[in-house]
């Protein structure tokens, strides 16, 4: 394990612990399947394992421009199956069966770059815990101003370890305005 997330661990680790040891909540019972009980962090109920490395990214994204987002308590499920609508990577659904489900397409994820997948996973979390709609804006030289955009305009995605930061300011930035 590296030094850095061994770190980000033990800060996790420790802040929880301050949380757990000065909340003034009564006991209440939880409604948890054994296997959820002592679920250790980093890790999701309903989540693919795949997936729990950007629940986790998004959490820490959010946390670096000063938003507490908590995808563990979110009840958001995250799984990675086939989509059969041509040219979709990725999903949220708001049924009553499966509310904030997101699915991302198994042909997509076989096939695409760690940076590739998570603009997809930050674009179905914005949709699903930030509430964000899909958001067409161009900048000016044709790349898209967000990760919200939905694909079927013409701008060009930018998603890049250069533009990254960008991106995720605008995405996160609607939240802490």
């Amino acid at each position: 394990m590296s030094n850095a997330k061994f770190f980000f661990l033990s800060l996790v680790f420790i802040f929880g612990m301050f949380i757990l040891c000065t909340s003034c909540q009564p006991d209440e019972a939880l409604d948890l399947t054994p296997e959820e009980e002592l679920l250790p962090l980093g890790q999701y109920p309903g989540v693919d394992p795949a997936l729990w490395s950007y629940f986790a990214s998004f959490e820490a994204e959010a946390a670096a421009r000063g938003l507490d987002i908590d995808l563990y308590l979110s009840n958001i499920t995250g799984k990675i199956a086939e989509i059969e609508e041509e040219h979709v990577a990725g999903q949220c659904t708001f049924s009553s069966a499966a509310p904030n489900a997101v699915t991302i397409d198994k042909t997509f994820w076989d096939r695409s770059s760690v940076l590739f997948r998570e603009f997809v996973v930050f674009h179905e979390l914005g949709h699903c815990f930030l509430g964000r709609g899909h958001d067409e804006a161009t900048n000016p030289d044709g790349t898209c101003n967000s990760i919200m955009r939905s694909g079927v305009e013409d701008c060009r995605d930018n998603y890049r370890t250069t533009t990254r930061a960008a991106y995720l300011d605008e995405l996160f930035g609607r939240m802490a305005s």
